[in-house]
């Protein structure tokens, strides 16, 4: 009797299972003694069943769906990860764009949400050649400053007999102080360095009775700062030093991905396998730069190989008012015919910021088709007149960017129309350029550059500590080369990502030097992946890009 009692129970209750990270639940109840043999089975009899008046399927239309839902589960688990990764278009609005005649938008917004597109899609306006202009103005085309004080300590204080001084506040932590004497104005100029930020700041000596000390000029900048003394910067190449922090964050090359989307493409792999290249796209292309070839090539490479040809043979490269620019063009890179997430491409192109997407037909796209950690904006660009022997071709051009991502310059004509290959060039490349510097005041990237900057000031604060106090003739301190982060970028290369590296790689040798112990996270294995991500290449693969976020990865 309680063996029975036990069978309806284990029958009547509900059975749940956990698929790895999926989590899925199978909500599946079955009432009766006679448990059926197969789930399949019982589908199939209620497709078969005649749907009458006086007959009723075997299983109502509730446990059908969580049938299916289950079945969907499974055929995911045991699919290829790929499908997990790629966001599918969703299959009615895709037929329904395949049927309109009519022009299409050059990009849709996310099902999901997340990201603003200008022109906003309520507000498009006729886009015809013919259309008026408004708003175009290329004498408003000017480039964003990252960081506008970056350059005030080579400009004011280089040139000029200073001091520099150094504390290690216990709440800000590192502290850099420099102070610059201007008797012709009879003022103090002043910048303080923490972790967050730059403070900068000139005061009149008439505001003081005796000459300020460093403490007092410090808090006066900043009412946070506890200490009650800096140590002088004794060091004679300290202003190298400490120009090259100030300035880490300003660099003079860019790189962006290029995609090509031709007709009827919603996919991520559809786009990234295209390998011919169209007249039109090619005649797009040289209005961004000129096709170099890689093999030798002594300017900014933005990640590509130059020796070997590993990242193909040719790329697309232009300069920009006194800036260097490297085009990853996805149809230049290498194609694996047996990958259909061609990682090949997608470890450069995913590893991006901002990427230009040259549209062939009218096919939309989608703000998160590309999946990647890393790629904020697009500017989606399509040829909507063909060739005349008046006027040459006609684009128009749309931008979608996250919704972390503040606007940016220049501002969208109305319409959004260029006819004027000189005019797309100049609008395109300062937009570009535009949208990666406000992509990075994004949540993530914000986030990864505090990190940066702190690691940066806390091995400079480091090195001119042991520095100063061997010019001083502490024997104590050993003498030690410079380390990566003082010596400033090498020449040629740039970008944020790998300014972040930099930083985390060189912070363990800054505490060695000092004889500092590491501080312990209490798990002692994650160290090695720490340096050993450190050590990786910035473009990495898109796949590791696509499993972890930027922290994670670091």
């Amino acid at each position: 009797m309680e063996r029975e009692k036990r069978n309806d129970m284990s029958f009547s209750r509900k059975r749940s299972f956990t698929f790895g990270a999926y989590g899925g639940v199978d909500r599946f109840t079955c009432g009766d003694e006679t448990r059926p043999e197969s789930v399949e089975d019982n589908i199939l009899e209620a497709l078969d069943s005649p749907t009458t008046a006086g007959n009723k399927p075997i299983l109502s239309t509730s446990n059908n769906q969580r049938d299916a839902e289950l079945f969907e589960i499974i055929a995911k688990l045991q699919g290829s990860r790929i499908d997990e990764q790629r966001c599918e278009f969703p299959l009615p609005l895709k037929s329904q764009l395949l049927n309109i005649g009519e022009d299409l938008p050059l990009i849709l917004p996310s099902k999901l949400g997340g990201y603003w597109i200008d022109p906003p899609l309520e507000k498009l306006r006729d886009v015809s050649p013919t259309s008026s202009h408004h708003g175009f103005d290329p004498e408003s085309y000017d480039i964003m400053e990252r960081d506008g004080e970056a350059k005030i300590y080579h400009e004011f204080f280089r040139s000029r007999y200073h001091h520099s001084f150094i504390a290690m506040d216990p709440s800000l932590g590192p502290l850099v102080l420099s102070v610059c004497l201007e008797e012709e104005e009879n003022k103090l100029r002043v910048i303080l360095r923490m972790k967050e930020c730059s403070l900068h700041g000139t005061f009149s000596l008439s505001l003081f009775t005796n000459m300020p000390s460093a403490v007092e000029l410090a808090k006066r900048l900043s009412d946070k700062v506890t200490v009650s003394k800096f140590d002088v910067v004794s060091y004679l190449k300290a202003p190298d030093l400490i120009a090259a922090f100030d300035e880490h964050r300003v660099s003079s090359n860019f790189k962006f991905g290029v995609l090509y989307q031709k007709e009827g493409q919603f996919t991520e792999e559809d786009i990234l396998s295209n390998n011919k290249e169209s007249e039109k796209f090619r005649e797009f292309l040289s209005v961004l730069g000129g096709t170099i070839q890689l093999q030798g090539f002594t300017g900014f490479r933005g990640g590509l190989d130059v020796c070997h040809g590993q990242t193909g043979n040719e790329a697309v490269f232009t300069s920009f008012n006194g800036r260097e620019i490297m085009f990853h063009v996805a149809t230049k890179l290498p194609y694996t015919e047996a990958d259909p997430q061609q990682l090949q491409r997608k470890r450069h192109i995913g590893n991006d910021i901002v990427a230009l997407v040259y549209q062939e037909g009218q096919t939309p796209f989608l703000c998160d088709v590309i999946k990647s950690h890393f790629l904020h904006c697009f500017v989606v660009v399509r040829r909507v007149q063909k060739e005349e022997k008046e006027g040459g071709a006609a684009y128009q051009v749309s931008v979608t960017a996250r919704e972390d991502v503040p606007p940016f310059g220049p501002v969208i004509p109305d319409p959004p129309l260029f006819t004027d290959h000189s005019q797309l060039r100049e609008f395109l490349l300062t937009k570009l350029i535009n949208a990666e510097i406000a992509c990075y005041k994004a949540e993530q990237f914000s986030r990864l550059e505090l990190r940066t900057r702190s690691s940066l000031l806390e091995s400079l604060h480091n090195e001119l500590f042991s520095r100063s106090r061997c010019m001083m003739g502490d024997p104590s301190v050993a003498a030690a080369p410079p380390s990566e982060s003082t010596r400033g970028p090498p020449e040629g290369s740039g970008g944020f990502i790998e300014n972040f590296k930099r930083a985390i790689r060189v912070r363990s040798h800054s505490f060695e030097t000092l004889g500092v112990p590491r501080k312990n996270t209490g798990n002692s294995s994650q160290k090695p992946k720490v340096d050993k991500d450190a050590e990786n290449d910035s473009s990495g693969t898109a796949e590791l890009k696509d499993q972890a976020s930027p922290q994670e990865e670091t």
